[in-house]
């Protein structure tokens, strides 16, 4: 890897880095989230400085070039922020089913506190008819 691809690359992994934590710092990022990003920038950053290692795993996976590692390191990113993502909406869709349900069950009770207070009125308005 030539000085200039180590430079940019490094750039890179620090700006996703600085950007991530400035995310979480104005809310805009939850920090559930943050952790993959985080560690993904630590991680091509250790692969950059530790191009060797990269390398290594490139030959341990028997992948012929490190751009193919790098490759297949992105796929696995994806993969992993989709599956959290899904467990995310599964979660969320399981809240909003819950609510719903509480919901229409706040509703019946309020709709029976309703026709019992007509009721009472009802009631009232015939005693004091019959007085």
């Amino acid at each position: 890897m030539t000085a200039n691809q180590k430079i940019f690359a490094l750039t890179i992994c620090v700006v996703i880095f600085l950007m991530t934590i400035e995310l979480v710092r104005r809310r805009r990022l939850r920090e559930e989230y943050s952790i993959l990003w985080l560690t993904t920038s630590l991680l091509m950053f250790v692969l950059v400085i530790r191009y060797e290692w990269l390398e290594k795993l490139t030959y341990l996976i028997g992948a012929v070039l490190p751009t193919t590692t790098i490759f297949l390191g992105a796929l696995l990113f994806l993969l992993l922020i989709v599956v959290q993502f899904s467990m995310k909406l599964s979660e969320i869709s399981n809240q909003l089913k819950n609510l719903g349900q509480e919901n229409a069950l706040l509703r019946a009770e309020l709709e029976k506190m309703k026709d019992y207070e007509q009721e009472e009125k009802s009631e009232e308005k015939k005693t004091i008819e019959t007085e």
